[in-house]
């Protein structure tokens, strides 16, 4: 049965997205589509790549008839999405793909989002929505919250080997190298062509970075105890994709056992040869993340990297992954398309 779908912000990089994968899906209809500064805009001037689609017209949230809704994305920005769902239909499905839900304890989203949450109640409610680890509670969820893009990378390389005690927890040290559309589609002076090509540059330095705080939810969970990793996020001139290189004291056979162990059976989720690395090419536009694992020059120490699509596996991929189990469709559908190369 063909279930109705709506996108609310869907005028940004993954409301567009979001169109480009359910078009490919085959048991869903989009229909409803919001941008409430592009209201009454048709998704192809906004996209002109959606143009030959028949879509509906953009319209603003309140004018939308969720009666006939089975599943709501939001795309919104942060701080709104809370804003708007604690306002919808309470038997409405929702995936959220921004901050709002993802932390459980509303002091750490306001000390990382600087703010009190409008509605904790909603937030007590929210099931992470890292799907490979969270299966069966996203199945019975009404509401999802989508992962950031960093976090789930950073999990993909390092929950295996925290819930198997493969590491010294202390000493976990994540870099990455992320795609510019990660930061958005919103106007920025330093995401300008000229200020960002030809040069890379650390961001949200010295503990800082919001997506802290969901690793320090989820690993201290797994650990059983208070885990804070270093991470360094570098924003780099592509467009999409993030790489992760995790330094950890471990060893690295055991460390790729653990990780053959966890993801021998996902269908998105696919470890290298012992010793290769992936690159954001082998998944550029895919719902498909590679991890790989090498010795390093020092014994007892290892280096893990994974590599994903921020817009796909990282934010839009994965909250159709999580939409298709909590509709009852199989989770691959409409996610096994390859990536882009060159």
């Amino acid at each position: 049965m063909t279930k109705n779908i709506a996108i609310l912000g869907a005028s940004g990089y993954t409301g567009a997205e979001l169109v480009r994968l359910i078009h490919g899906h085959g048991g869903m209809k989009i229909a409803a589509l919001s941008g409430e500064r592009k209201a009454g805009m048709a998704m192809g001037d906004v996209f002109p790549f959606l143009r030959h689609l028949d879509l509906p017209v953009l319209q603003k949230i309140e004018e939308i008839d969720f009666s006939t809704i089975d599943l709501a994305f939001c795309a919104l920005p942060h701080a709104t999405s809370q804003a708007v769902i604690k306002d919808l239909p309470r038997d409405l499905k929702i995936v959220d793909l921004s901050a709002d839900f993802r932390l459980r304890d509303p002091a750490a989203y306001e000390k990382w989002y600087g703010q009190p949450h409008a509605a904790p109640d909603l937030q007590a409610e929210a099931v992470y929505g890292l799907t490979e680890f969270y299966r069966d509670q996203i199945r019975a969820a009404r509401l999802v919250a989508g992962t950031g893009c960093n976090a789930a990378t950073g999990q993909y390389a390092l929950r295996p080997l925290i819930s198997a005690g493969l590491i010294d927890l202390d000493e976990i040290i994540i870099n990455m190298v992320v795609g510019v559309s990660g930061a958005g589609r919103s106007l920025k002076e330093n995401l300008l062509h000229a200020e960002l090509s030809e040069g890379t540059n650390p961001y949200g330095i010295g503990g800082t970075h919001r997506h802290l705080g969901e690793f320090d939810q989820e690993f201290s969970g797994l650990a059983g105890r208070k885990v804070e990793v270093q991470f360094t996020p570098h924003l780099a001139p592509f467009n999409r994709g993030i790489l992760a290189t995790v330094y950890v004291k471990g060893e690295a056979r055991a460390i790729y056992a653990a990780l053959e162990a966890a993801y021998g059976a996902e269908p998105f989720i696919h470890l290298l040869p012992f010793g290769a690395a992936p690159s954001t090419h082998d998944v550029r536009g895919s719902n498909h993340a590679y991890i790989g694992v090498a010795q390093d020059r020092r014994s007892g120490r290892a280096i893990v990297f994974a590599a994903l699509d921020n817009l796909c596996k990282g934010s839009s991929g994965q909250a159709l992954q999580n939409a298709n189990l909590m509709l009852g469709f199989e989770e691959t559908q409409g996610l096994e398309g390859l990536a882009l190369f060159p």
